[in-house]
């Protein structure tokens, strides 16, 4: 890991990079959040039966919403013309719903952020949506499982390392 960061200026100072020298690729990034609920607040979840309405049609606005709000919401994100956001809901286990994000662009920089954004809101939007039910109800595991595109090329979450 590299002690230097290239968000500090030479005085130590927060900077947005400047990316205007670097060419244009394409650029993928997927992230993950994982809701964790009782198992009768998912089942609601799944059927369509909360009194507030679709919880899982609100988590993937939410997450394509924060996915292309992103650089207003962390301050040294660039803005992107990002091409596509998807939004993948699915049960895992008894008591937890995972979303996954995938962001893709052509531009000179990553969408990792924009990727973890969306799933981190689209969690917390699951949450809003089910919290009456139980407020034990915990999002957890934001994390980073793929990007690819430009200098650095591809990385993958190592099974091991991915919870």
């Amino acid at each position: 890991m590299s002690e230097s960061s290239s968000h500090l200026d030479d005085r130590g100072q927060a900077r947005m990079v400047d990316v205007s020298t670097k060419a244009p690729t394409t650029r993928v990034a997927v992230a993950r959040a994982a809701v964790c609920m009782p198992a009768a607040v998912r089942a609601a979840v799944l059927d369509g039966s909360l009194r507030k309405g679709e919880a899982l049609a609100v988590a993937r606005l939410a997450a394509i919403q924060a996915a292309k709000e992103t650089p207003r919401l962390i301050p040294l994100c660039h803005p992107l013309p990002l091409t596509g956001v998807s939004v993948d809901l699915e049960p895992v286990g008894e008591d937890r719903i995972e979303i996954r994000v995938r962001v893709t662009c052509t531009g000179p920089t990553g969408v990792e952020m924009e990727a973890m954004t969306g799933a981190a809101v689209g969690a917390l939007a699951l949450y809003d949506m089910c919290k009456s039910l139980d407020r034990g109800i915990a999002v957890r595991d934001v994390e980073l499982l793929h990007k690819s595109g430009g200098k650095s090329g591809v990385w993958d979450r190592s099974p091991v390392a991915a919870s």
